[in-house]
């Protein structure tokens, strides 16, 4: 059974290294939680090292303005690793493509700037590269007609961010990794390198190694994404705590506590376990 803490000091000298995720666990999209910040404010002060590992489809260099402007202070983490940078090798080695894009543009330029590849309408597209739905409104259904087609065609689908929903101020939005899912539905090839695949946690053990020699029994990954950060987490044989409220809101919940049996369950419907859970980070 997953052990149900109420605060992470509970088992920090049982690690020295913390993976956690950005989104759900540190901030909404709009604004900080400010017990998560402080908690790894006071990990880092006992000399533990934090590395950030978010699904942001953007590469690491765009994330600490946004980090700020959300109210994320800068002595809460060490380092930050991206599922954009991730997945920008696999989208590198397939240019000129051309390819064709989901995703909005603007906000998600950084990611493929530099990159060499062109845009092509679906019909002439070697590939499809998402970085996210076209606007917030849109639903997976929007993207039913185009997957067919791109299925018909037997188009690989890149995937910049593999989260399937994630929390906004007070609403949730689809993210590209719902439209990744369709895609493998119908039976498509998806490829995606964020969590909770292994490309985006071999970046964030060579950043870790840049700073100190840890074993991993000593990392433990944070995270409020069942299929993303504690699958992942599974997958590397890393001990995780599983943050039960972000995209969950509080469902999770018994009276304002961490109920064990909905983790349980929640758990066991993506297939996973969690060494810790608690209801935020504090």
């Amino acid at each position: 059974m997953t052990h149900i803490i109420a605060s992470i000091d509970a088992i920090a000298d049982s690690y020295d290294a913390f993976f956690c995720d950005v989104w759900g666990v540190l901030h909404n999209g709009r604004a900080a939680y400010s017990e998560a910040s402080r908690a790894l404010q006071r990990m880092r002060a006992r000399g533990k090292t934090v590395i950030l590992v978010t699904n942001v489809p953007k590469p690491r260099a765009t994330i600490p303005p946004q980090l700020d402007r959300a109210g994320v202070p800068r002595d809460a983490w060490d380092a930050i690793v991206t599922s954009g940078d991730a997945i920008r090798a696999a989208l590198a080695e397939r240019a000129p493509g051309p390819m064709y894009r989901i995703g909005p543009y603007e906000y998600d330029r950084a990611l493929w700037e530099g990159l060499n590849l062109q845009e092509a309408p679906l019909d002439q597209a070697a590939f499809v590269a998402i970085s996210g739905l076209n606007r917030d409104d849109e639903t997976p259904a929007n993207y039913a007609d185009i997957l067919r087609a791109a299925r018909a065609r037997d188009l690989d689908l890149l995937c910049a961010n593999p989260d399937i929903v994630v929390q906004w101020g007070d609403r949730m939005i689809w993210c590209a990794g719902a439209i990744a899912r369709d895609y493998a539905a119908l039976g498509g090839r998806v490829i995606m390198a964020g969590k909770p695949h292994a490309p985006i946690y071999a970046l964030a053990l060579a950043e870790l190694e840049q700073r100190r020699a840890v074993k991993r029994e000593r990392i433990l990954c944070i995270g409020d994404g069942v299929p993303t950060d504690i699958a992942g987490a599974n997958a590397q044989e890393l001990d995780s705590l599983f943050i039960a409220s972000g995209m969950h809101g509080e469902a999770l919940w018994t009276e304002g506590e961490v109920d064990p049996e909905k983790v349980e369950l929640a758990l066991q419907a993506d297939g996973a376990r969690a060494t810790y859970a608690m209801t935020a980070l504090r």
